[in-house]
């Protein structure tokens, strides 16, 4: 399982650039990949919590930053392809 928050230097920003660099591995063969943990929530970024939540904006992390629900699912639809790619690869004998 790879940690995406950790390998994007802590800048939720690159996640997605990370993730290609996963889907591309993942489509050559590499088997060792079994997992992502991404930082993700509604909105984009995160929000410093106000006393007793009030004043947060909803959608937004109080924690790590996070990458938004649009990136969110074009981010694990690509994903999931590359995995789709790779069973392809592993059934037709290539890995």
């Amino acid at each position: 399982m790879l940690t995406i928050t950790g390998n994007s230097q802590k800048d939720h920003r690159n996640q997605p650039k990370v993730l290609k660099v996963i889907e591309e591995q993942m489509r050559q063969g590499e088997n060792s990949i079994i997992g992502v943990m991404v930082e993700s929530n509604i909105r984009e970024g995160n929000q410093k919590p106000a006393k007793g939540l009030e004043g947060c904006e909803k959608g937004v992390s109080i924690t790590d930053a996070c990458i938004d629900w649009e990136t969110t699912e074009v981010s694990m639809r690509s994903l999931a392809q590359a995995v789709r790619d790779r069973r392809a690869r592993t059934a037709n004998g290539k890995n």
